[in-house]
């Protein structure tokens, strides 16, 4: 402890001489009983907060040499969560391709076919007007 003059046992056996016209020893008893009481509170109390203090540092190492430094674990986020953004942004692009561009093409196959149907109807129409021709 810091510059402590009294212990709560040197206030108990502290003797004071008596004068005629001094102060009341019981009065004075029983002041200085209460001030050792709270000398003695004090010193419980400063014990307690210094084992608790030690106790929460050793429970702060402990915990820091579990675990990285926040910066660390900052560092080594942010290029996985941006990785995982890039990928999730290029599938989403190739959805987005697949689906504009499919109908593209779905829609040109379905002309394309919708033609060639148009062709080979023509064709056989035509044969059809070629045999009818013939018989003639």
């Amino acid at each position: 402890m810091a510059n402590v003059i009294y212990t709560p046992n040197d206030i108990l056996e502290q003797e004071f001489k008596t004068k005629m016209r001094g102060y009341d020893p019981i009065e004075v008893d029983e002041f200085l009983d209460n001030v050792i009481k709270d000398y003695e509170a004090y010193n419980k109390e400063l014990l307690v907060l210094r084992e608790e203090n030690d106790r929460l540092k050793a429970k702060m190492d402990q915990l820091s040499k579990a675990q990285p430094s926040p910066t660390r674990v900052k560092e080594a986020a942010a290029p996985k969560s941006s990785a995982v953004t890039n990928f999730d942004i290029l599938k989403r692009l190739s959805n987005l391709e697949r689906e504009v561009f499919g109908k593209k093409l779905d829609q040109q196959a379905s002309a394309t076919q919708t033609a060639v149907d148009d062709i080979k109807q023509n064709y056989t129409q035509a044969d059809s007007d070629n045999e009818k021709t013939r018989q003639f």
